[in-house]
């Protein structure tokens, strides 16, 4: 008759509790963080991505008197801004509540900071197996800037500058390793 060893059955009921640790709680706050992550790193990407308008254009001057650049009847060119508007409504758009605030915001650039505020405010919708983050631009023209679009008069096609789409792209080809590496740091943890 053959004779069964001895078993020691801790190491599994220890595997198995660390199993537990990963409750569906866990996984579904483990989504959540990685679709907040994935939104900023899109957010990053559009934002770079969104043109700037420049409202100076350039005009010729004569030197009135003699400076340190240009001596008395010198001509010289130079930019102007009458009308004082600032550029990157539509880069703001992105982190902003409304078109206003978008439109009364200053510089051109968008922080860091600003976006990872954004993004801890996004909504995560979870409907099925998919984790949904909404990330809209608030001012109306964006639409255009995105996809291109016909001039007044319908005379010429602008074409779009994609930067959504571009971005989107980028971030699905970068999902899998992403996802590959949050998963690996997890189980690191458990085990």
């Amino acid at each position: 008759m053959a004779k069964w060893g001895n078993c020691d059955f801790r190491e599994l009921k220890k595997f198995q509790q660390e199993l537990e640790k990963m409750s569906k709680a866990n996984i579904s706050k483990l989504c959540e963080d990685i679709s907040k992550e994935l939104a900023a790193r899109f957010l990053s990407k559009v934002i770079k991505r969104t043109p700037v308008g420049e409202y100076s254009h350039e005009i010729t001057v004569t030197a009135k008197r003699d400076g340190k650049k240009h001596k008395k009847g010198e001509e010289y060119t130079k930019r102007v801004n009458p009308s004082g508007k600032i550029g990157g409504t539509l880069r703001r758009g992105w982190i902003s509540k409304t078109e206003q605030e978008a439109e009364n915001g200053t510089g051109k650039m968008v922080s860091k900071d600003k976006i990872e505020s954004c993004v801890n405010g996004l909504q995560i919708k979870h409907i099925g197996n998919m984790f949904q983050v909404d990330v809209t631009n608030v001012v109306n023209y964006a639409s255009y800037v995105e996809y291109g679009h016909r001039t007044r008069g319908h005379k010429s096609w602008v074409e779009g500058h994609f930067m959504m789409t571009i971005s989107e792209k980028e971030i699905n080809a970068m999902l899998p390793k992403f996802i590959e590496k949050k998963l690996t740091e997890i189980l690191s943890e458990v085990f």
